[in-house]
């Protein structure tokens, strides 16, 4: 399997859209058969800034995942609502197996 942590601060006013079309992309991946989880949290003392723990059975399934419409509409909004630009950690996972 795969992890994909992503790091995310959001404009203070763009919270609320971030969130929904955060909310409608994480639902949407979550129907993903090569999907195993996609949470999306927020920090408690910063709640600009945001998680995605995105975890994959595959690469395969990552490729699959940002071929999909509900990804490309979430990659093309969230950009406006950014203070920088997110970053991303890619991982192995080792236990499960």
């Amino acid at each position: 399997m795969v992890a994909v942590v992503v790091h995310l601060q959001v404009k203070p006013e763009s919270l609320d859209q971030f969130v929904a079309e955060t909310k409608e992309n994480a639902r949407n991946s979550r129907k993903e058969s090569g999907v195993v989880r996609f949470d999306v949290i927020q920090q408690v003392d910063d709640p600009s800034r945001f998680v995605l723990f995105e975890l994959y059975r595959d690469e395969q399934a990552i490729e699959a995942h940002r071929a999909t419409p509900h990804y490309g509409k979430w990659r093309d909004a969230v950009p406006a609502f950014l203070v920088t630009e997110r970053t991303r950690q890619i991982y192995r996972a080792i236990e499960p197996d």
